[in-house]
C-alpha cells in the first residue's frame, strides 16, 4: 500500500455555494478528511496547509508548498497531491516542476464547481490525482496536473475557460496521458529541464502584454531599481509595436533581463520578422526568446532563475530551453 500526502491549499475545490448562489470559502475543507474514495488501497496523509482562493497565492506560498513536499520526500512518502484553486493552479504547478527533484510523483488538481454544486468535479478530480500519484509510471515525469480525466504536464498546461470543467488544456502538444479504469495511462513523454533547489523568491518580476498601438509608458513605469526582470507577451511570433522600442532599450540598458513570449494560444515565439519591432530586432537588442511557455509560466520561470542567482548567459540558456 502506497503512502500519498494530500496537501490542501484552498480554492473552489474546498468552497461551497451559499444561499445566494455565491461561491465562498468554507471554515472546514469538505474533502480534506475524505478517505473512503480509495479506502484499503492508499494510505492517505492529509495536510491542510492553506485555505486560500487561488488569486491570493503568491510565490512565497508556492515556496512553502515546495518546502513541505521536500520534507515529505525525506519522510519517505510515495507521492504528493496538491489541491489548489484553478485561477493560478498552472503557475504553482510549474513552480513546483522547476524547483522539486524529479523523484516522486507530484500531482496538482482542483475543481471548477464547488463542493455542493450539481455535478461537482472536486472529489472526482481529487480521487484521480491520488490514483496518478500512486501509479508507478508517474515517476520521473515532473509535476503533473490532473483534471477531467486528463494528465497534463505542469510546464505546458493552461486554463482555457472561465467555468467549464474541461478548462485545462495543453495547447500545441496535448495531454501526456489519461485516467481510465482507475489507472493512469501515458502515451507521451516530457523531456526534462534543469531543476533549481531555491530557498527564497525574489520580488519585482513583471509581465506586460503587447497590444496594437502600444507605446512605452508601461515599460517606463517598471523601469526602476526594484525591477528584477520582465516578461513581454509579444504579438504573433514575438513582435512589438515600434513605439515601445526606446523604453525596452532603456530597460535593457539598466541590465533588467527581458523575456519574450507570444500572446498566441498555440505555437512558440521565434525570431522570424526583420522589421522595426520584429523578433529579429528584439533578439539583437538583447531580449531572450522563450519558446513554448505562455506569459505567466515564463514569469514563474524567470522568477525561479533569478531566485537561483542566475545572470547573463546562464539565465539566457535557462529561459531559452522551455521545450528541450
Amino acid at each position: 500500500m502506497k503512502t500519498i500526502l494530500a496537501i490542501h491549499t484552498g480554492g473552489t475545490i474546498s468552497m461551497s455555494q451559499n444561499e445566494k448562489g455565491e461561491v465562498v470559502p468554507n471554515d472546514e475543507n469538505p474533502i480534506a478528511e475524505e478517505q473512503v474514495i480509495l479506502k484499503g488501497q492508499i494510505n492517505l496523509i492529509t495536510d491542510e496547509m492553506f485555505n486560500l482562493p487561488s488569486p491570493h497565492v503568491t510565490p512565497e506560498v508556492m515556496l512553502k508548498i515546495k518546502q513541505r513536499i521536500m520534507k515529505a520526500i525525506d519522510d519517505g512518502v510515495d507521492g504528493v497531491v496538491i489541491t489548489h484553486g484553478t485561477d493560478t493552479l498552472e503557475e504553482t504547478a510549474y513552480f513546483l516542476d522547476l524547483t522539486l527533484p524529479n523523484t516522486i510523483p507530484v500531482v496538482v488538481t482542483g475543481a471548477m464547481r464547488s463542493s455542493n454544486e450539481i455535478g461537482s468535479d472536486g472529489l472526482y478530480n481529487f480521487r484521480n490525482a491520488i490514483l496518478v500519484a500512486a501509479t508507478d509510471e508517474s515517476y520521473g515525469k515532473g509535476a503533473l496536473v490532473v483534471m477531467n480525466d486528463e494528465i497534463h504536464t505542469a510546464r505546458f498546461v493552461t486554463k482555457t475557460h472561465t467555468t467549464n470543467v474541461a478548462t485545462f488544456r495543453t495547447p500545441t502538444f496535448g495531454p501526456i496521458g489519461i485516467v481510465t479504469q482507475n489507472k493512469a495511462k501515458y502515451f507521451q513523454e516530457l523531456i526534462q529541464t534543469e531543476v533549481c533547489d531555491i530557498n527564497k523568491v525574489v520580488e519585482g518580476v513583471y509581465l506586460i502584454k503587447a497590444y496594437a498601438g502600444m507605446d512605452g509608458a508601461l515599460f517606463d513605469a517598471v523601469n526602476n531599481p526594484s525591477t528584477k526582470g520582465l516578461v513581454i507577451e509579444g504579438l504573433g511570433a514575438g513582435n512589438v509595436p515600434p513605439q515601445t522600442l526606446p523604453a525596452i532599450q532603456r530597460l535593457i540598458d539598466n541590465d533588467i533581463p527581458i523575456v519574450l513570449v507570444s500572446r498566441c494560444y498555440n505555437g512558440v515565439a521565434q525570431d522570424i520578422y526583420d522589421y522595426e519591432g520584429g523578433g529579429i530586432q528584439l533578439k539583437k537588442m538583447g531580449t531572450i526568446l522563450c519558446q513554448g511557455l505562455n506569459g505567466q509560466k515564463a514569469r514563474i520561470k524567470l522568477l525561479v532563475g533569478l531566485s537561483d542567482n542566475m545572470v547573463g548567459d546562464e539565465l539566457r540558456e535557462f529561459m531559452s530551453n522551455a521545450i528541450s
